[in-house]
């Protein structure tokens, strides 16, 4: 996508993070927003924010997107009061950390209702709405480094964000094969200043439960270091500029911690060897 003014974006999990550093972007560009979020105190935020940047409307949509109602909803409202959707971002994502006998379920069946079937949704039904529009459009899926290699202690997050890398190149192949004019793209970075470290303050009611684990120093130490992972992590605010500039250029994988290119190469030779998996000691504080 060259063009942005008066186009429209559809942006998940805008209120913070990565999803507001879009919302910039797309504010700067002249574009109309539509921005959807869980929060919805913090989304009333947003739009102040971006008519100030430039935007040329803004609609607000609390929604949880792991509830397919709830989204048919938002895309069916976008439509009617926008006319077309030309930019999908899904961005909501949440994370958790820890052994996978020590992780209550119920955590798994959270990140992974957000961090993939969130993604399903949307396209499902935004999908169509571009197809019957004929125009070039875009879609960024923002998954993680985390979906590229492995490492210890993040089996659920990793498990999503794998999920959503493959659900994306899937949807890819699917596009070129249907001939619709829409590019597919994936987001991973590594670790970012962004509001991660805190999804459990938005973990809906249904994926709530008493359990000892949430009281135990074995969860309050992996909150810790996904704290620490996420506050020594990049400033955020490189970000948006580097997700728009793919757009630009229709690039499919956007991938900003070169640092980790070795793991990636890494992890598939060891599986074009079968060879087992290695775990690589990841210095999680390089900058550059």
């Amino acid at each position: 996508m060259k063009d942005f003014k008066g186009r429209t974006a559809l942006i998940t999990g805008a209120a913070h993070g990565f999803g507001k550093e879009f919302v910039k972007q797309a504010a700067q560009r002249g574009m109309k927003i539509a921005a959807v979020d869980i929060m919805e105190d913090a989304l009333k935020e947003i739009e102040p924010l971006a008519m100030e940047l430039g935007a040329e409307s803004v609609l607000l949509f609390p929604c949880d997107v792991t509830e397919y109602e709830q989204v048919k909803c938002v895309v069916s409202k976008v439509v009617e009061e926008f006319g077309s959707i030309d930019l999908l971002m899904n961005n909501a994502g949440v994370a958790t950390f820890g052994a996978v006998w020590a992780v209550p379920p119920i955590e798994y069946e959270w990140i992974l209702d957000t961090n993939i079937k969130s993604h399903v949704y949307f396209m499902h039904e935004v999908i169509p709405v571009m197809m019957k529009q004929g125009t070039h459009c875009n879609i960024v899926n923002t998954c993680s480094a985390a979906g590229t290699f492995t490492s210890k202690s993040a089996a659920a997050y990793q498990a999503s964000k794998f999920g959503a890398l493959a659900l994306a190149e899937s949807v890819h192949y699917d596009l070129i094969d249907a001939g619709a004019d829409i590019h597919m793209s994936v987001y991973c970075p590594g670790f970012i200043q962004t509001h991660l470290d805190h999804s459990e303050e938005y973990k809906q009611e249904k994926y709530q439960i008493d359990d000892p684990y949430y009281g135990s120093k074995y969860h309050q130490a992996m909150q810790g270091a996904a704290a620490y992972f996420i506050k020594t992590g990049r400033p955020i605010d490189e970000s948006g500029p580097i997700v728009f500039q793919a757009i630009e250029d229709d690039q499919f994988y956007i991938i900003t911690h070169e640092h980790y290119d070795p793991y990636i190469k890494a992890r598939c030779e060891n599986m074009l060897a079968r060879k087992n998996p290695e775990l690589v000691p990841i210095d999680h504080n390089i900058r550059q």
